[in-house]
């Protein structure tokens, strides 16, 4: 079965029942330094069974698996889509400062609230009861329907988040909406890293994207850290001391 067919078959069965789909996903949750940044889609019922779904979509993908040029390109056509009010496309992040506060998983979750918050406020999703029609005409007024749609995060669920949603694990190789959201959060993620580069030489950001190549770490062990780096990340690395549960996400995910 062709790929487009998987991914567009997985979100028409995930839309059954709402208006609306949104994908969320994330780039740069294992790096040593930088931003983490979420990606966050919407798509509707005619978006899928649309021209672009039907004969473009089988370039999505897993926004690893892709080109920096194909991410690009594909990045530009949602830029298209979204001016169109086809889709809608937005990104958050959450820097260095607040990585260090909250811990990378604080961080995550943060990261994907605003890029939800881009698209409809958490309220939105709550239960809402029928108005009074006796009550006052500024409370009729301020009642507000709960939407009709259903978010994808890639991964497992995630505790205290203020959107219900489904974890869809490996969901980038699954729904279009998460890869797609994938490739915004990549791409977006990329361009800054590539300006943090400029600012703080000698890292290697453009290249390896703050991720933990042997080239970083060797500048790092160089030139000590910059502003731009996680501490704690850092502190596993220079003490050569690894969390386990960490391995997967510092093996140069460039």
């Amino acid at each position: 079965m062709p790929k487009r067919r998987q991914l567009r078959g997985f979100d028409l069965k995930q839309i059954e029942g709402v208006a609306e789909l949104i994908g969320v996903d994330e780039a740069g949750r294992g790096a040593l330094a930088g931003p983490v940044v979420a990606g966050a889609v919407l798509v509707t019922k005619a978006f899928l069974e649309g021209r672009w779904a039907l004969t473009k979509a089988g370039r999505v993908n897993d926004s690893k698996q892709l080109t920096a040029a194909e991410r690009d390109e594909l990045w530009f056509e949602f830029e298209t889509l979204a001016a169109q009010g086809q889709i809608h496309a937005q990104f958050g992040v959450a820097d260095v400062d607040e990585i260090e506060r909250l811990n990378i998983l604080g961080a995550t979750k943060l990261a994907m609230r605003r890029a939800l918050e881009g698209i409809y406020p958490p309220d939105a999703f709550e239960q809402k009861t029928e108005p009074d029609l006796f009550a006052p005409p500024e409370t009729i007024a301020s009642f507000r329907p709960t939407v009709s749609c259903r978010v994808l995060v890639d991964g497992l669920a995630l505790r205290s988040f203020p959107y219900p949603h489904t974890g869809i694990v490996k969901g980038d190789a699954r729904s279009l909406c998460v890869a797609m959201a994938s490739i915004v959060a990549k791409v977006t993620r990329d361009r800054m890293m590539n300006e943090l580069g400029a600012k703080h030489p000698g890292y290697g950001f453009a290249q390896h994207k703050g991720y933990g190549t042997d080239d970083h770490r060797e500048a790092v062990l160089r030139l000590g850290r910059c502003a731009q780096h996680r501490g704690l990340f850092l502190r596993k690395l220079l003490a050569g001391r690894v969390d386990p549960a960490q391995m997967d996400f510092l093996a140069g995910e460039v």
